[in-house]
This record gives structure tokens, sequence and C-alpha cells, in this order.
């Protein structure tokens, strides 16, 4: 009469709920009070001059960071434990082997965003706004690529370098924009392909504006010494946020895979 659903079954279903549970809550945008207080101090170049470092930062980083990124943490290691994970999950398949995965995943990110609220907070009290961003950009990209690590993703081909920016333009995005970028990082999970007349540039453009945008006030904000504090801790409320659909769109793609492996 009940039918005891498997670890699979299970797993699917609560990253289904937290991805509902995390497109509700930004179905509209609500500026707080401190944006509203900040609008008119903000100069009008400002947006501009953040879309321009967000973008150089994510290039820079693409074409040749990755290696310097790749230090801060051990590749290798996190490759082999994902290979010992994933036998141990073949063979056992059970409600244990398959949560270690994200058990991992999760950690990583709890340290990298206690890292990133300490440097930018650190950046706010001394005043030092834009040249933040390549910290923070650095600091995205890094708690990307060990998600998908512990995953058992790569993220140096172009399509995998789409999928991490489609995440982020997401992740900061709302209402039917952000259901539309949803969809289209399903669409990649379901058939990994880039469409043919996708350009990256463009693609960085987009996903540092709308970074930019989220972040203009707080940018602003943190270049002000000691007040400027209060802008580094915006950091970590943004790195929160991208990295926890960073897990559910990497879980949703590695339980796909499984599914499809295991039939």
């Amino acid at each position: 009469m009940f039918q005891k659903r498997s670890p699979f079954e299970l797993e699917w279903e609560k990253v289904q709920k937290r991805e509902q549970k995390f497109l509700k809550e930004r179905k509209e945008k609500k500026d707080s009070f401190l944006n509203q207080k900040l609008a008119d101090k903000v100069p009008s170049k400002l947006q501009g001059t953040l879309d321009k470092a967000f973008a150089k930062a994510f290039g820079m980083i693409f074409e040749k960071g990755t290696e310097i990124i790749e230090k801060t943490y051990r590749k290798a290691e996190l490759q082999k434990t994902y290979k010992i994970n994933e036998y141990t999950d073949q063979i056992r398949q059970s409600k244990k082997s398959l949560k270690t995965f994200g058990k991992r995943a999760e950690n990583s990110g709890r340290v990298n965003i206690l890292v990133s609220g300490v440097a930018g907070v650190g950046m706010g009290i001394a005043g030092i706004g834009i040249p933040d961003i390549p910290v923070f950009t650095g600091m995205i990209l890094k708690s990307i690529y060990e998600i998908a690590l512990n995953y058992g993703y790569e993220y140096e081909t172009e399509g995998e370098r789409r999928f991490i920016l489609m995440i982020i333009q997401g992740a900061v995005s709302y209402g039917k924009e952000m259901y539309e970028i949803n969809d289209d990082i399903d669409d990649y999970i379901l058939n990994v392909e880039v469409p043919e007349m996708y350009d990256e540039k463009k693609q960085i453009e987009q996903t540092a504006a709308k970074l930019s945008k989220e972040l203009l006030y707080m940018k602003f904000l943190q270049g002000i010494p000691v007040v400027g504090a209060v802008g580094g801790v915006y950091d970590v409320i943004y790195l929160k946020r991208i990295t926890e659909y960073a897990h559910i769109k990497y879980k949703k793609r590695f339980l796909i895979k499984k599914k499809k492996t295991r039939g």
C-alpha cells in the first residue's frame, strides 16, 4: 500500500523543493531600506564602471586565472574523493552514500563564505570597493569550481563556463527573467549543448552587468572607509545566494546523470 521510496527519489524530491523555494523567494525584487537611502548618492557613471570591472575579472580568470584559483584547493584530491564516493555509491546505492556528494560540496561552500566575509569587511573598513571586485569574482568562481568537482564535473570548457555564468546570472535575477535563465540552465543539464551562435564575451558582459547592478549600492558604500564594512558584508550575502543556486543546479545535474546510469 505504501511503497518505500528509493534514496534517489528522496534526494530528487529534496532538491526540487529547495529549487522551488529559491525561485519563489525571488519572484520580485524588493529594494532594501539601505538601497533606497543610497539611490540618490551613487554617481551615475558607477554602474558602467562596475560592469566593466566585473566583465574584466571574469575574462581574466577564464583566460589565465583558473590555475591560480586551483592553487587554493587540492583539485586532484577532490577528483580522487569523488571517484571513491562514486564507486561506494555504485556498490551500496544507499541514502548515506548518495548524500555524501552534497555534504562535501556544502562544507567547502561554508569555508569560502567565511573567507569572503573576512575579505569583504576588511576591504570595506579600508574603503576599498571596486578593487575588491577581482577578489570577490575569484571567490565566486572558486566556490563553484569546488562544488562542480564534488559532483564530478569539470569547469574549463566553453560549455561549462557558460553553465557557470548562467548560474551566477540566474542567482541575482528576479521574476520572469530568472525563470527563463533557470529553464536555459535545465536545458543545458539535459542536453549539454552550447547554442550554435553562442558568444562567450557577450555572456560574460550580461552576467557582469546583472551582478554589478545587484551590487551597485553596496560597492559604492564599500568604497567609504569604516562605513564600507557594511558593504563588505554583502559579499557574504551574495556569495551565499550564488553558491546555494549552484548547489541546486549541480545536484540536479548529478542526480539526472545518476538516473540515466542506473536506468
